[in-house]
């Protein structure tokens, strides 16, 4: 955002669309039990050291995580608690859809199975 007023949903979906990156998702996941250096992630996500490492400066853009420089080794942390419990709430509501969507898929199949008429 450049400084101008916006309203909050448009905020909002402008830092859902930043999380929006399955590598910058995965790092969050990966940070949620500690700081962890660039060589750490690299191995735990396998992708190119540069598609991380753009990954990364937008997360840290963002203010979602932080870096800190110990000699030639870069560490990335979360920058607050709130981040770690927003991807538990994100597990958590995955879950419930996730569950809620197989719950529907068995009661087609069973229709189907049952011969019920067509499902549309």
């Amino acid at each position: 955002m450049n400084g101008a007023w916006v309203p909050l949903y448009q905020a909002k979906a402008e830092f859902f669309r930043m999380l929006g990156h399955p590598v910058r998702i995965r790092v969050l996941e990966l940070l949620q039990d500690g700081p962890l250096p660039v060589h750490s992630l690299l191995t735990a996500i396998e992708v190119e050291p540069s598609a991380l490492s753009q990954q990364l400066a937008v997360l840290r853009r963002s203010g979602i995580v932080t870096a800190t420089r110990s000699g030639s080794t870069v560490v990335y942390e979360l920058a607050g608690g709130d981040v770690a419990e927003l991807m538990r709430a994100a597990r958590r509501l995955l879950t419930q859809v996730l569950t809620g969507q197989h719950e529907l898929l068995a009661e087609l199949r069973a229709a189907e199975v049952g011969g019920v008429g067509a499902v549309s």
